[in-house]
């Protein structure tokens, strides 16, 4: 049995999906599907950028979706397998959960469009930033992030924890982080301070925009970020997603639970080898098969 990925925000790049769009008419309808769907040019921005546009939360999140699920399609006309899991980082968690069939593309191309806008205003509001730090136990972070007002963001996989929060208070734990001897502290290229509690009226917005929307239980089951563990009610699905905006992603326990399960054969769709990286460190033993172009597809 294997379980399927999904990519998460910031690994986005320009040209992604271009050559999925030329050589696939699956990956080319849902470039279209989507670009009816959003106020800009996806198309131009993904395939030729600028970059600092394609980085924009409310353009890159929709993008990073729409790229996801134009690799998964093309994989699905291929491939007949049935995955025993879907999980998504972050913002991939929307496109596991329409690729499940709990959402359909156009209403999750619309909530993305929404949590995106929603996200920009409140860093806009309430700014922030975050870092990633490298080698400090779970224990010492928390410890620093009680001392600095900072907050855990994600807890991506041995060794890698992200902090968020206001400016100065990521700035403080930085420094409390390089004195407790942190391998490194890498302050992150975001726009504000995401999975925090300064996201707290994003998630608000968001909780109407998922009151409006049709979901269904999923085909497959899909790890929320927010519980590390499967959901199947659209109740329980609508909840976890309005909670993921503020709070920390738990995905190194969501590949566990996925791995106790004795899985151990992933793939990853969507732009960037993120999830292949943070599973070396979860899990060396584990396979991650990587598909985001042309040349992916044809070597499956």
């Amino acid at each position: 049995m294997v379980a399927y990925l999904f990519s998460g925000q910031g690994s986005q790049y320009v040209g992604m999906g271009k050559d999925l769009y030329a050589s696939f008419p699956e990956s080319r309808a849902i470039f279209d599907r989507a670009q009816a769907l959003l106020d800009f040019d996806l198309k131009q921005i993904c395939f030729a950028g600028p970059e600092e546009q394609l980085k924009v939360t409310r353009i890159s999140q929709p993008a990073i979706v729409t790229v996801s699920i134009a690799a998964y399609e093309a994989f699905k006309a291929k491939n007949k397998i049935t995955p025993g899991y879907m999980a998504g980082l972050s913002l991939g968690e929307y496109s596991a959960l329409i690729a499940s069939g709990s959402l359909t593309f156009e209403d999750g191309i619309r909530l993305i469009k929404t949590r995106g806008e929603l996200m920009d205003a409140a860093a806009k509001k309430y700014p922030g930033k975050m870092a990633a730090v490298i080698d400090l136990t779970v224990d010492k972070v928390k410890e620093i992030c009680a001392a600095s007002s900072a907050e855990i963001a994600n807890l991506n996989c041995p060794g890698q924890i992200v902090i968020s929060g206001k400016s100065e208070a990521i700035d403080k734990a930085i420094a409390l982080c390089d004195a407790a001897g942190a391998k490194r502290v890498i302050p992150l290229e975001v726009s504000g301070a995401f999975h925090s509690s300064l996201m707290a009226e994003a998630a608000q917005g968001l909780k109407q925009a998922l009151d409006k929307t049709n979901i269904l239980a999923p085909a497959v089951p899909v790890i929320s970020n927010y519980t590390a563990l499967p959901q199947d009610r659209p109740e329980q699905i609508r909840e976890n997603l309005v909670q993921q905006v503020r709070s920390a992603v738990k995905w190194e326990d969501a590949m566990r639970f996925i791995l106790a399960k004795g899985i151990t054969q992933f793939y990853e769709f969507g732009p960037g080898k993120v999830l292949k990286g943070l599973m070396r460190k979860i899990d060396p033993a584990a396979q991650v098969v990587n598909i985001e172009k042309k040349t992916d597809l044809e070597r499956v």
